[in-house]
């Protein structure tokens, strides 16, 4: 444990965290399998999803895919009672358990300063690029799992849109254009969307350079955001789980660190300039 810092991580704490409306939904698939007369494994072949996956839902553990409620309302009926309850779901499928504090936060802050070096942040990712880095993970996943973190990694992504009142700044290292994960094209469509984002007026996108002496993020990453309150949070990530920093005194130290990696990259019309060569270089 970090002094001043809450852990919210764990080994295995990759399941979304349950809730009240997920439980509810599944104890109301499982009423209405059973009195259909099905077997959980006879209800899993007909919807075409794992038994496994079947209890995960019906024990409110995992949020329902689409397709499973769509398939499921044909096989019960078609009542349209489980389409319409899942509209009230928490629109958090696939967030680890571990990260869901920080995220509550996000959705309400007036201000979100990230600075990366190891991955494109969720919020910049297209779609491409976050399958790469799912079809990257070990344990590997499963079709489905797959499909249900990058639906909440879609739904995430909307903050930019949604919140134009927020302010965005990104520092992201230019080595992580240069691995070119996921390939040359999957590359070259991610410059192209960064490109775009930047032209919105709350975001704000810099590029700290390769070559560079002084570096204030050499530590790691940083994540920092201010809520509508004046209160200033900070999130730090790692292998197998995150530290959330409410101590005024930790979130003033990567304060200071973020300030100090603004002035050291590039301007934000110098990164942008340098992703426009970078995707001619392609």
């Amino acid at each position: 444990m970090v002094d001043g810092a809450v852990g919210v991580g764990a080994a295995g704490g990759s399941e979304p965290e349950s809730s009240d409306s997920l439980r509810t939904f599944g104890a109301v698939v499982q009423a209405l399998r059973e009195h259909a007369g099905l077997s959980r494994e006879e209800f899993a072949d007909l919807v075409r999803f794992s038994k496994h996956t079947v209890a995960s839902v019906e024990l409110g553990r995992r949020m329902p895919d689409p397709a499973l409620v769509e398939r499921a309302e044909g096989v019960l009926g078609n009542t349209g009672a489980l389409r319409r309850a899942a509209g009230h779901l928490a629109r958090q499928p696939g967030l680890a358990a571990w990260f869901r504090q920080w995220v509550r936060l996000e959705a309400e802050a007036i201000a979100l300063y990230t600075y990366e070096c190891r991955l494109i942040p969720g919020l910049l990712q297209t779609e491409a690029y976050a399958r790469q880095l799912f079809d990257d993970q070990l344990p590997p996943l499963q079709d489905e799992q797959i499909e249900v973190q990058w639906s909440a990694r879609a739904d995430r992504k909307r903050l930019l849109l949604d919140r134009p009142n927020t302010q965005f700044s990104f520092i992201l290292e230019e080595q992580l254009f240069l691995r070119r994960t996921g390939g040359t094209e999957v590359t070259r469509e991610l410059i192209e969307s960064l490109l775009e984002t930047s032209g919105l007026r709350n975001i704000e996108i810099q590029i700290m350079p390769l070559v560079r002496e002084s570096h204030a993020g050499l530590a790691g990453p940083i994540q920092l955001l201010e809520t509508p309150d004046a209160k200033w949070y900070a999130y730090n990530e790692g292998q197998r789980g995150g530290l959330l920093f409410t101590d005024p005194k930790e979130v003033s130290v990567l304060q200071k660190r973020y300030a100090r990696m603004r002035a050291q990259a590039l301007t934000p019309e110098d990164s942008v300039s340098l992703l426009q060569r970078m995707r001619g270089a392609l």
